[in-house]
């Protein structure tokens, strides 16, 4: 009997320490994260069990047992992408029952100063998980574009510049589904009433904001900006903006052309957007304009302004003129003040 007793010891004696080595594996802390509450980490669509560990490895005290733990709950076979916050002392148990519910948190999206759906494409795929080509090929796709009216040269005017909370693992026809929502959304009943009775539509809106934008970075500025060309357009005159003649020439270039000074012969460009030789708004925009930049053109400063030169005096801003005499003079001093700078192009 007390041999059994013993031996039952024993075996109660083993189990316990077995226990005790397997509960620790599992519940005791094994993240730990250095002078820090959490940590982010991106599972991308393509990740596997391989590559997750690889991005744990740095928070975990001991990966062995993390791994052994995630094979017996058969996690290793159902890794879910997106971006996670890891939380610093949870256990091993913590951590997989956490990824493997996929309860990924949101990443801020932000696009502005973009010029082209091609650059918008780029910017989107830094910050997603997303291919680039795969956004610029559901953004130029011919149904896409027919269902809303759209053109592959003013489908920039779709996107509204701002910070939007997105999954990582977002694809490009769900952004894309998105941007249509909060396009539907910004063009409400007054805005749309405000471009109606400036007879434009909202893509024609979005198109004179962009060369506005282009044309002063100055807030204030761009009601007056706005209301100059929508005088010049009012009344049939060519709307001769430099920026439309400066993307001409980038279009038209290899991109590695920087043009900060638009000289006579640009003004000859053949080129749609060239406004200096065409009537009326150019095809598209020549930036994705921002909601400052639309909300100045809906909201336009009333005057008799026609022309408009950079000035020499006040860097940023522009002085106005009713007539040709007096842009002339204005005109005048900006090209000496460019001839003093040394700027040639």
């Amino acid at each position: 009997m007390k041999k059994i007793l013993l031996l039952l010891a024993v075996f109660v004696i083993i189990g316990g320490v077995v226990a005790g080595y397997f509960y620790n594996r599992i519940y005791n802390p094994n993240v730990k994260i250095e002078n820090e509450k959490s940590t982010y980490i991106y599972v991308e669509k393509d990740a596997d069990f391989k590559k997750l560990v690889n991005q744990l490895t740095p928070y975990l005290k001991d990966k062995s047992s993390f791994i052994q733990l995630a094979k017996f709950k058969k996690f290793d076979t159902r890794v879910k992408p997106g971006k996670y916050e890891i939380k610093n002392g949870w256990s091993n148990n913590d951590l997989i029952n956490y990824l493997r519910l996929g309860n990924q948190i949101e990443v801020k999206l932000v696009f502005n100063t973009v010029d082209t759906v091609e650059e918008l494409a780029g910017k989107v795929s830094r910050q997603i998980d997303v291919d680039s080509n795969e956004v610029l090929k559901a953004i130029l796709n011919p149904e896409f574009l027919k269902k809303n009216n759209l053109t592959k040269q003013n489908v920039g005017s779709l996107f509204i510049p701002n910070t939007y909370n997105f999954y990582f693992n977002t694809t490009a026809q769900e952004f894309l589904t998105r941007m249509e929502r909060e396009y539907n959304r910004f063009w409400n009943n007054d805005r749309l009433q405000k471009a109606k009775a400036l007879k434009l539509t909202s893509t024609e809106v979005s198109i004179l904001a962009s060369i506005v934008q282009k044309e002063t970075v100055k807030s204030a500025e761009r009601r007056d900006v706005a209301g100059l060309y929508l005088n010049r357009l009012r009344d049939g005159w060519k709307l001769q903006s430099d920026p439309t003649v400066v993307f001409a020439l980038e279009q038209k270039a290899d991109n590695n052309i920087v043009v900060r000074r638009v000289l006579y012969k640009d003004l000859e460009i053949d080129s749609p957007y060239n406004t200096y030789k065409n009537h009326g708004l150019p095809p598209g925009p020549i930036t994705i304009p921002e909601i400052d930049a639309i909300d100045a053109v809906l909201n336009h400063s009333e005057h008799k302004y026609y022309y408009m030169c950079a000035s020499s005096v006040k860097f940023g801003y522009h002085e106005f003129a009713r007539g040709s005499r007096g842009h002339a003079e204005n005109r005048r001093k900006y090209i000496n003040w460019l001839n003093k700078q040394g700027i040639k192009r």
